[in-house]
């Protein structure tokens, strides 16, 4: 009996160990189940705290920071801050908010460029029809009443009527002034009336058909375009220096006008600006032209792609900038020999030279009388002068001058606002002995009011 209960107690003694076994087992399960659902718990809290982290950054940079980049290329973009706490899954998430944001602001600024566009659009027209009535009643007081001050308000009405014009066409507009067919260098003059600071603009003229023109479809966009250069190059350039234009004439290229001023200049990040807009950019946004918007050279780019002009921007030998704006030569003509031109318009530097034939014709100026003594003489005083027997003409010459007489009201018009200008400057001349009139003061304190009137583009 007694091995019997020897076997009991060693079944009971093996059975007591084998649950303390399995109760230290389960223990040690349960340890390790613990410890991974607290390591599980914390990896999800680190999970959770990046992905807010990453939603905060989300909210107040990237998003911020994507729309700004819109404006400005250069800004940055700040990505992903914790990328391994975050999984695939939220990140591509992340980054298609980016995305979504990006294309509803685009989408929403060009709604509202679209809405001012259209907004501008319709005001610049009646606007530009009021200063054309206004250029028009002008002209009419211009016949018939003497007085500088209606000068002074024909210039700046035309000032205000360009910046319009400029406006118009930046919105996508008609330039809104039909021409015919017209010689180059008189659109080289208009471009120049209508431009502060005018009298420093000196053209020189290098065409060698004289009668070279553009077709009318391109005649005024082309005259707008070359007064936005000219007036950016007399606004950054100082007011003592020349503004120089050159008129060229290249086979098969079409023609060149390059201005070049003395201004200040540009830096590489305004010149690599001024080039992109320039290029005519398919989208140009007003909200991007800054404030005041300078919209210059936004308007020659919008011209040269709807016209095909050819606008390049370099420094100028002179210290300043020099704009090459080149006209195709799909563009230009030829006009007819019974169209004459304006008497303002700079004849060909090759026409100054004369030949010899006509240099010979020429009579000689007659030597100033001496005394006995080698002296000079006093020059003599005046005298009337009794009239001299006028020599006989072919009657070529008498055709040719009965033909010259005959004027086209546009040359007549020219002639008359010459001998206006004219007796203004020696009206002018004659009362200032010594200083100059309070009236001269006037006029400078205004040309230096106009400067912001000048220019659209910082150079």
């Amino acid at each position: 009996m007694g091995w019997i209960v020897a076997v009991i107690a060693v079944a009971a003694a093996v059975a007591a160990s084998v649950r303390a076994q399995n109760a230290a087992r389960s223990e040690h399960l349960a340890l390790a189940r613990a410890e991974l659902a607290e390591r599980q718990s914390k990896a999800a809290e680190a999970r959770t705290a990046a992905l807010t982290d990453e939603i905060r950054q989300l909210a107040r940079r990237r998003i911020p920071a994507t729309a700004l980049a819109l404006s400005h290329p250069t800004a940055r973009v700040p990505g992903l801050r914790e990328a391994a706490e975050v999984d695939g899954e939220a990140a591509r998430l992340l980054t298609e908010a980016v995305e979504a944001a990006r294309t509803a602001v685009v989408e929403e600024r060009g709604r509202v460029d679209a809405a001012a566009r259209a907004a501008m659009r319709g005001t610049s027209a009646k606007i530009q029809s009021l200063l054309n009535q206004s250029q028009q009643l002008l002209h009419e007081l211009q016949h018939e009443y003497d007085d500088p001050r209606i000068l002074q308000l024909d210039f700046r009405n035309e000032l205000a009527l360009r910046r319009t014009q400029s406006t118009a066409v930046l919105c996508d507009a008609w330039p809104g002034l039909a021409r015919q067919n017209s010689p180059l260098v008189e659109i080289v003059l208009g471009a120049q009336s209508r431009v502060a600071g005018y009298e420093r603009i000196k053209v020189a003229n290098h065409l060698r058909e004289e009668r070279l023109a553009l077709v009318a479809r391109a005649a005024e966009p082309l005259a707008i375009a070359l007064a936005e250069l000219l007036a950016n190059a007399t606004a950054y350039s100082h007011p003592d220096t020349d503004v120089q234009v050159t008129v060229q004439q290249s086979g098969g290229r079409g023609a060149f006008l390059v201005v070049d001023d003395a201004g200040i200049g540009m830096d590489d990040d305004a010149l690599d600006r001024a080039r992109a807009l320039l290029a005519g950019p398919s989208e140009v946004l007003l909200t991007e032209l800054g404030d005041p918007p300078q919209t210059g050279f936004a308007v020659v780019g919008r011209l040269v792609v709807q016209y095909g002009f050819d606008c390049h921007i370099e420094a100028s030998p002179f210290g300043g900038m020099r704009t090459i704006l080149r006209v195709p030569a799909h563009l230009l003509t030829v006009l007819e020999e019974d169209r004459s031109l304006s008497a303002l318009a700079p004849k060909p530097v090759q026409a100054h030279a004369s030949s010899p034939a006509s240099a010979s014709a020429t009579p000689e100026p007659a030597a100033a009388p001496q005394t006995a003594g080698g002296h000079f003489a006093e020059l003599p005083s005046r005298r009337r002068r009794s009239p001299r027997p006028t020599p006989a003409r072919s009657a070529s010459a008498a055709t040719r001058d009965h033909k010259e007489v005959s004027r086209t009201p546009e040359q007549a018009e020219a002639s008359w606002a010459a001998l206006q200008q004219g007796t203004l400057n020696g009206r002018g001349v004659a009362g200032r002995p010594t200083a100059p009139a309070p009236a001269d003061h006037e006029d400078d304190h205004e040309h230096r009011s106009d400067r912001n009137d000048r220019g659209d583009d910082e150079t």
